[in-house]
């Protein structure tokens, strides 16, 4: 097995690192054990061996297993709200914003690294320290898409937050469904079936001063 990142030796002697690069590293090889093995079966000697460093090194950074997986939570659970958050901001193209929002959950899940199946997949889902991470990707990303709809439509905030939840969910489902069924459907067709569905519907609420 080789260690992950570069430097972890030098002339059969270690390394040093910079603080930030050596977290960096080893929490490259723990998502790389937590995904191919999950949480119970990942083990700290594992991952240790993984990045290339001793186990003392490991537990200087991250006090044991659970510390390592809710960092790799925290990471991609932020990037995937970030990226629809992103969505929404970088264009007053709604039907953009609509196309954005559902390639953001394609290029999540179709990402070589499988980090996705930590968020959606996680074998510790009823872990509350857990599951209060995956849910906040949800509720992240309805928030950012609630407000949204509300500054371009006026409708409530009830009827706002169900509508992005809607979306949200059409994404989320869409784009494990097209991952678990081997991608049958090219990628960028895919997403633009999601999107054309979203669309007819969200685009149904009239802009703020049209009439319906």
């Amino acid at each position: 097995m080789t260690a992950v990142g570069n430097g972890a030796q030098t002339a059969g002697r270690p390394t040093r690192l910079p603080r930030s690069a050596r977290r960096k590293q080893l929490l490259a090889a723990a998502q790389e054990v937590f995904v191919a093995h999950g949480y119970h079966a990942a083990a700290m000697d594992d991952i240790a061996e993984r990045a290339g460093v001793s186990k003392p090194v490991l537990y200087q950074h991250f006090p044991g297993k659970m510390e390592l997986y809710l960092a790799l939570l925290d990471t991609h659970c932020d990037a995937i709200v970030a990226k629809v958050q992103d969505a929404m901001r970088g264009t007053s193209d709604n039907k953009e914003r609509v196309s954005a929002s559902v390639r953001a959950y394609f290029d999540f899940v179709d990402h070589e690294s499988e980090a996705f199946r930590l968020v959606f997949e996680s074998d510790l889902r009823n872990d509350p320290a857990v599951r209060q991470r995956v849910e906040r990707v949800e509720q992240g990303c309805i928030a950012a898409i609630t407000d949204t709809i509300i500054s371009d439509t006026g409708v409530s905030r009830e009827h706002a937050e169900l509508l992005a939840s809607g979306l949200v969910g059409a994404a989320e489902t869409a784009a494990q469904f097209w991952l678990a069924g081997g991608r049958q459907v090219p990628k960028a067709e895919a997403e633009a079936l999601v999107a054309a569905l979203s669309w007819r519907g969200i685009a149904s609420f009239p802009l703020q001063g049209e009439s319906a």
